[in-house]
């Protein structure tokens, strides 16, 4: 079984993260990348929803377990190509040429977190799971392109204190900042409102795709000859205290 699926409701993909807390490896690159690759062959796809089946989690990030085993076992290659992977991923939810809305369902920690940035929407229920960056208390700091696409979402004001903080944030505080479209009451009013949300896009795949590519230009600029200098050095974590 996959650990990124997708169905297609009407005009709408549903992209769904399903193993359970939804950690990012290189298989979840791979499944994710095939998602998105089938629904932008189907040309009938006029939105997408990215959403998780779990009760609890939406995704808490990187999959640092097998991070560390990779780079124990000296497979550096095995964690570039990742980190490459996941970058691709990130820059093609940016520039897809339909809508992408993150209806979060549940925790929505670190990269988890980053990946609903990198939507054009997102909508997350007020009675389950918490939205974090607990990178600082981890020591893992973010990619010059994590940074550039947070801010994107976030506001400059709350990026800072989550950033520095690892604060865990809910639903209706980042409704009141515009981080969220909505904070939905449980998990079906988050699909009812995503579902809505998303069938009210009927636009051209060609408009949609150069508004993306000029409103985030810069951004893919510093993904594509920023973050080299630290995948390809490995330069992913801070060890000195």
């Amino acid at each position: 079984m996959s650990v990124v699926e997708w169905t297609k409701q009407d005009a709408v993909a549903i992209i769904s993260m399903c193993n359970v807390a939804n950690r990012m490896n290189n298989i979840f690159a791979r499944d994710f990348s095939r998602c998105l690759d089938q629904i932008q062959a189907d040309v009938t796809v006029k939105s997408i929803i990215l959403t998780a089946t779990d009760e609890k989690n939406f995704s808490q990030g990187i999959d640092v377990e097998w991070l560390g085993e990779r780079l124990a076992a000296g497979q550096r290659q095995d964690v570039i190509d990742f980190m490459y992977a996941m970058n691709d991923i990130f820059k093609r939810l940016l520039l897809f040429p339909v809508p992408v809305i993150a209806a979060i369902n549940g925790h929505a920690f670190g990269n988890g977190a980053i990946l609903s940035c990198a939507c054009d929407f997102r909508f997350m229920r007020k009675d389950k799971g918490f939205f974090c960056f607990p990178e600082v208390d981890i020591s893992i700091p973010f990619l010059p392109g994590m940074i550039a696409f947070v801010r994107k979402a976030v506001p400059e004001y709350m990026f800072n204190h989550m950033l520095l903080s690892g604060q865990r944030m809910t639903a209706p505080d980042l409704e009141k900042s515009n981080v969220i479209v909505k904070a939905c009451d449980d998990r079906e009013d988050l699909m009812t409102k995503a579902m809505a949300f998303a069938a009210g896009f009927d636009k051209k795949r060609g408009i949609f795709r150069e508004l993306k590519k000029r409103i985030h230009k810069d951004l893919i600029r510093i993904i594509d000859e920023q973050d080299p200098e630290f995948i390809d050095t490995l330069n992913l974590f801070v060890t000195e205290d």
